[in-house]
């Protein structure tokens, strides 16, 4: 039999279809079998967790079969309360499938400290853009000292407490300058120095 006459013959246009009914069931089955396992229809919709607590974001994604992970954040936002979540992604509203993980940031429970530099002998100009580049505040009621040089800082205090260099203050302090008056007739001696 030539190749041409079994291409023709009713056993192999009756082999062709139920191979092709054969492949459109498969293909069917494997959708069908698709759509189970991987929820396809399935649609969760993140709520917003902002501002909410670890145990509070831990019981409301619980309910709604979702896990989260925590992502650390590096700075303080005082618009949020300590330990709350300033982010998430997928944002609130997107949908998701159910054991999807929420990537949230936490905010940290107050600001970083930073380091106070060496100041003294500094211009109030010099001080006050160098304290403010690190992310002090500087307060407007300046303390004057008795000292020779004029406007030039001989101490700075928080709280009420002379610092030194090298001392720890949280960020966004405010931080006072001690300056000296321009009538003193030595150089200001800090409290410390005082005392040695």
């Amino acid at each position: 039999m030539s190749l041409i006459k079994f291409v023709t013959s009713k056993t192999f246009l009756k082999q062709l279809i139920f191979a092709a009914i054969g492949l459109i069931v498969f293909v069917f089955a494997i959708m069908k079998w698709l759509n189970v396992t991987t929820n396809h229809d399935q649609k969760i919709e993140v709520p917003n967790l902002e501002k909410m607590s670890l145990a509070d974001v831990e019981s409301k994604l619980e309910d709604l079969e979702l896990n989260f992970v925590v992502i650390d954040s590096a700075s303080y936002n005082p618009n949020f309360p300590p330990k709350s979540v300033i982010e998430q992604s997928p944002e609130a509203g997107d949908f998701v499938k159910e054991q999807r993980k929420i990537y949230i940031t936490l905010n940290p429970s107050g600001y970083a400290d930073i380091e106070i530099p060496d100041l003294f002998g500094r211009t109030k100009r010099q001080a006050t853009s160098q304290l403010l580049s690190i992310g002090f505040r500087v307060s407007s009621k300046e303390i004057l000292v008795k000292d020779i040089a004029k406007d030039v800082v001989r101490g700075l205090k928080f709280n009420g407490k002379e610092l030194k260099m090298g001392d720890k203050v949280p960020k966004n302090s405010m931080i006072t300058l001690m300056l000296g008056d321009g009538e003193g007739t030595g150089r200001y001696k800090s409290a410390t120095e005082a005392s040695n």
